[in-house]
């Protein structure tokens, strides 16, 4: 429905004065003193004109019976002089015709008058005879009155003798587009953020440094690669031969701890020593005693180089070298060579060991996962609170109604402007047949008490039967806190119990005033003996034989609930009715 606005129209244009020398103007402002004859005679045509000034209304209509839903043109004349202000009907004010449209003022000149021409588009979806009210026009300081008219709206005629055509289906309307990409954007942006953070640092093959290529190699080269690193060494330039016999020890007992006795590297000379003849003893290592001698004397003069500072010559250092060089050799020859069952043990060790890396990668992977989700649902629930995040995930009826995309929209006759989640439906409110023949009740609704959120948008008109045609109706003077508790008694029929009632005072964003009733209330659950509680909210507005009524009702936990009805308080916009 489309609103109108005032349509004030100002002709600035200024009388002129015709037929009149410029000597006899020029005259007035030469004489000092009393005006001349002149000038009398000027005064007093201004007086006249002024006096004598008029100004026409006139209305009409193009018909005076129409279909359901045809439109009425309605045309205002007016015929004034140029200086006046003409202000001309504004809003709803055809009542009970429906206006849809306002058109612009069509302005005529005759002679030193203007004609003014207004028209309006009116309509009506209800059968039955109607009168336009009289019309208020200010022209001026003066008020002016058109005539009533009566009009008749007669029901549309159906030939079922041609058949009937089945309901046309539901047209989808495409929504407006919102900005729900630019959020899937960044969530898309955050996990790839993650993912490669993760690919990088955990999955990622990364290159092998130089300690774990040498790592991955047998245990027989990597003691022949440790002996040429030690000759790369300047420990001997430097006489530095503890360090050297260090290494050079540490290089055949890792080697023996790998290859021959897994406790090499813990034990004493003489326990090592010990443990090589026990082996020998039982074939189990088929190393000379003289291989063994000589490891053994090694060992030795490295424990006193180390613990009893005994300083070896050089070339002795060089020749030891040497001699672990070649026990390194002697002992990988006396080594039996591995079944296929250790052979086989040792792919399974190796698979193991892959398996478990896997499962490292997997489980470290997980573990920081879980740990930022954790963390930002942390800081959302901090922010914003655990609710609204569990909602936002789970789901929440009222939460999405709220976020969604809401409809402002007008509803009944005079409008009432209102924003709402959904766009409310037209109902029917079954009356009593003696209730019938003196209001109409015009009401839109969403929702329901059983879903826990209901608005109502009601317009009760107040019909005068004794009026006759072209009457005024009588002025019914409306208690529109009785109309409130009438509407209460509406949820105690449903059963509602300890009903708790607050009332104050109701004022628009646009300056209407009104009353609002609020509070809280016991509800029945269907087909149970158990009680919930539920919040409302009415707004009651009266004018000349009108009630407006807004209805609200939710439950009494619903935070999300709260935040509508706040929302659509705000939003309530109605005319207020002339006096």
């Amino acid at each position: 429905m489309k609103r109108d606005t005032f349509q004030n129209i100002q002709l600035n244009k200024k009388k002129s004065v015709s037929g009149l020398p410029s000597s006899v103007i020029s005259h007035r402002s030469s004489v000092t003193g009393f005006p001349s004859p002149v000038f009398r005679l000027l005064s007093l045509v201004f007086f006249l004109h002024a006096f004598f000034s008029f100004a026409q209304v006139k209305s009409t209509v193009d018909s005076t019976s129409i279909k359901i839903g045809a439109q009425i043109t309605y045309h205002i004349q007016v015929e004034t002089d140029s200086t006046n202000l003409v202000v001309f009907p504004e809003g709803q004010t055809f009542s009970p015709l429906e206006m849809i449209d306002s058109y612009d003022v069509d302005t005529l000149k005759n002679k030193d008058k203007f004609n003014l021409i207004k028209k309006y588009g009116l309509t009506q979806f209800d059968s039955g005879k109607y009168t336009i009210p009289r019309q208020k026009i200010l022209i001026g300081d003066k008020t002016f009155f058109t005539d009533s008219v009566q009009v008749e709206v007669h029901n549309v005629v159906v030939d079922t003798t041609k058949g009937l055509y089945d309901i046309k289906p539901i047209i989808a309307v495409e929504k407006s587009s919102s900005n729900w990409w630019q959020y899937v954007l960044i969530t898309l942006l955050i996990l790839g953020l993650v993912g490669f953070l993760l690919y990088w640092f955990i999955w990622r093959q990364k290159p092998l440094t130089e300690e774990e290529k040498i790592a991955l190699l047998p245990p027989y080269d990597r003691a022949k690669l440790a002996l040429k690193a030690l000759d790369e060494s300047q420990y001997l330039e430097h006489e530095n031969l503890k360090d050297y016999y260090s290494d050079l020890t540490f290089i055949i007992r890792k080697y023996l701890d790998e290859k021959v006795y897994d406790r090499a590297l813990e034990s004493t000379t003489d326990e090592l020593i010990n443990h090589l003849n026990l082996l020998k003893e039982g074939n189990q290592v088929d190393l000379s005693l003289d291989d063994i001698k000589k490891i053994e004397s090694i060992l030795k003069r490295a424990d006193l180089v180390k613990f009893a500072k005994s300083a070896p010559d050089i070339e002795l250092a060089k020749l030891d070298r040497n001699t672990i060089d070649v026990e390194i050799d002697q002992v990988k020859e006396a080594l039996p060579e591995p079944t296929e069952e250790e052979k086989l043990l040792d792919e399974k060790y190796r698979l193991e060991q892959e398996r478990k890396k896997q499962r490292k990668k997997v489980w470290l992977t997980v573990g920081i996962s879980v740990f930022l989700l954790l963390a930002t649902l942390t800081g959302f629930s901090l922010k914003y609170g655990f609710g609204y995040v569990k909602d936002t995930i789970f789901g929440h009826d009222s939460k999405e109604l709220l976020e969604g995309e809401w409809v402002t929209s007008q509803y009944g006759i005079p409008p009432i402007t209102i924003s709402t989640p959904q766009v409310l439906k037209r109902t029917t409110p079954e009356l009593p047949a003696e209730m019938a023949q003196n209001m109409k009740i015009t009401q839109f609704s969403y929702g329901s008490l059983l879903q826990k959120f209901q608005i109502t948008v009601a317009t009760t008109k107040l019909i005068n039967q004794g009026q006759g045609q072209g009457q005024e109706q009588s002025e019914h003077k409306i208690d529109i806190q009785q109309v409130l508790d009438s509407s209460l008694k509406n949820f105690e029929s449903t059963g509602a119990q300890n009903i708790i009632t607050k009332k104050e005072k109701f004022v628009t964003p646009n300056g209407a005033e009104g009353m609002k009733v609020f509070g809280s209330m016991d509800l029945p659950i269907p087909n149970t003996e158990h009680f919930e509680k539920g919040k409302y909210v009415m707004l009651g507005f009266a004018s000349e034989n009108v009630v407006q009524q807004i209805i609200i009702f939710h439950d009494d936990d619903d935070v999300y609930a709260e935040q509508m009805v706040e929302r659509i308080l705000n939003s309530v916009e109605l005319k207020e009715a002339e006096k």
